[in-house]
């Protein structure tokens, strides 16, 4: 669906919110006559979100928000990052990598590139206790997914032995550098190719005068990973907060927001349920597809 040359898309069944396809790219400048213009067509949604963009942190507008909390470095130059926002276990890490000869690298979009993050995808069908929704991904379906925004996308390999063994695709936007997939083998982690591939990142970001380089969230919430925040942590990725707004477009949508029910389930529920819940969520997942794991490891 467009609006005002804009992409839009409907999530959810009972409570159908709209949003920019692209709205970690595209900024909302006049949500007034944007929202008149959604109300006009034919869409059929409840409630319309979206989010400022960096580097406009401050609320601009008088809607129901929430804060959504994003994962930064701001970039001045590499030697800055690498010495003052780096700490020094990941400095470590790279420096050992490198020594056992792992290196990285820009990559060509093409066939050699689909195929390393193929392999990489397919691994294993267990990441961070619980199922990887791209394994068992084939080539043709990899290729499409990175595709998208193929023009002003860069590519990095972290490679061992002439194997790839990470990848990081690095989006521009106008304000600056994000991740759209960044994912490393978990036979080759004791390289941390994780760490080279956002320092490779980091400096594409100096070179071109980027002001921030984003990696996803910051703060998961109530279900989130704080051994992944602190990985974020230590390389030098600060909270920043922006307001996320919703937007009712009819009665519907009126109560649903009243009611707080257009957040997440997992920011409802209470914290200790939730964490029964995630837990026995893991060891379902673990115990379908351990066996499976192991046979890809055989």
């Amino acid at each position: 669906m467009i609006v005002d040359n804009k992409e839009l898309v409907i999530r959810g069944r009972f409570i159908k919110k709209v949003q920019l396809k692209s709205e970690w790219d595209v900024d909302i400048k006049e949500p007034e006559a944007f929202i008149k213009q959604i109300k006009n067509s034919k869409i059929k949604a409840d409630i319309f979100t979206f989010m400022q963009r960096l580097p406009e942190s401050r609320p601009k507008y008088n809607y129901q928000m929430i804060w959504d909390s994003r994962a930064a470095i701001p970039i001045t130059t590499y030697d800055h990052w690498h010495k003052n926002q780096l700490h020094q276990n990941p400095r470590n890490k790279m420096r050992i990598a490198q020594k056992k000869g792992v290196t990285v690298k820009l990559c060509e979009f093409n066939d050699d590139l689909i195929e390393g993050i193929t392999n990489i995808y397919n691994e294993t069908p267990i990441r961070q206790n619980k199922r990887f929704p791209q394994y068992g991904i084939d080539f043709n379906a990899t290729r499409k997914a990175h595709i998208t925004y193929i023009d002003r996308a860069h590519f990095i390999g972290a490679y061992y032995n002439d194997e790839m063994i990470g990848f990081l695709k690095l989006v521009s936007t106008e304000n600056y550098m994000r991740t759209m997939g960044i994912l490393a083998k978990e036979s080759h982690r004791d390289k941390a190719p994780m760490n080279l591939l956002v320092a490779k990142a980091v400096e594409i970001c100096a070179k071109k005068g980027i002001p921030y380089f984003v990696y996803g969230k910051y703060n998961y919430g109530k279900g989130g990973s704080e051994t992944f925040r602190e990985f974020k942590h230590y390389l030098g990725f600060e909270s920043i907060v922006l307001p996320r707004y919703y937007i009712p477009l009819n009665a519907w949508g009126s109560l649903i927001i009243n009611l707080n029910l257009h957040l997440k389930l997992i920011d409802i529920l209470p914290k200790k349920l939730l964490g029964v819940l995630l837990q026995m969520r893991n060891n379902w997942h673990m115990k379908k597809y351990s066996k499976l794991s192991r046979n890809n490891n055989c």
